[in-house]
């Protein structure tokens, strides 16, 4: 009587492992890039977190280092400082349409500019003059200044305390003057107070340009050259 057939039997089942596995190795190549991309992720946010901290961290030394310049004007009320800009009003600088400096304002911009310049000195900044009317028109009539609009008194406001400041020492290139006539009021325009608040002048420190500042470094260099 013949032998029953045997039917070898071996290797079945191993292409389903094998698919099973590189199945599984896909599965954990792909966690695996999104762990990494997740880590990646929260690195990039600390860091973004950090380099802000330390941006405000800067911004608040700053602003204490020009408060405690500023001192003594500040204690008299002569000027403010809010976030870094200097208020002046303008009754304190000129006569209602003039851009010509007052006794005393003369004054309050000579007595700014000594610790305004030691201030610059230690940093990289330059100084934004900047004018501000409020919106009511111009006078006019005999012996009037002669002023297109509010943008251009505001214009020659801010020229006339950038060049008293350079007057007094500091430098050309670390001051320059901005006009924004009636427009970025601080207060209404539709009451006489609102309106004496709003002619002011402002100076704010800011960073000097990258482009001047590498300039200047380039000049310095060649300037010490043999």
């Amino acid at each position: 009587m013949d032998e029953p057939l045997e039917i070898e039997q071996e290797g079945v089942g191993a292409p389903a492992w094998a698919a099973f596995g590189d199945l599984m190795a896909g599965v954990l190549g792909a966690f695996v890039l999104v762990l990494a991309a997740a880590l990646v992720g929260q690195l990039d946010l600390a860091n973004q977190l950090e380099a802000e901290v330390a941006q405000r961290q800067a911004e608040q030394a700053r602003r204490e280092a020009l408060e405690r310049a500023l001192a003594g004007p500040l204690a008299d009320g002569r000027i403010t400082l809010v976030e870094g800009r200097i208020g002046i009003s303008g009754a304190v600088l000129f006569a209602v349409g003039s851009d010509q400096l007052h006794a005393d304002g003369r004054a309050l911009i000579k007595s700014l500019a000594a610790p305004l310049r030691t201030y610059l000195a230690q940093r990289d900044e330059i100084l934004m003059v900047s004018g501000f009317t409020d919106d009511r028109g111009l006078i006019t009539g005999k012996g009037a200044p002669k002023f297109a609009d509010n943008w251009e008194l505001s214009a020659q406001r801010a020229l006339t305390v950038a060049r008293a400041l350079m007057a007094e020492g500091l430098p050309p290139d670390a001051v320059f003057a901005a006009a924004f006539g009636p427009q970025q009021p601080v207060a209404s325009n539709d009451d006489a107070a609102g309106r004496a608040l709003n002619r002011r002048v402002e100076i704010a420190p800011t960073p000097r340009p990258r482009q001047a500042t590498a300039a200047a470094s380039a000049a310095a260099s060649a300037a010490s050259a043999p």
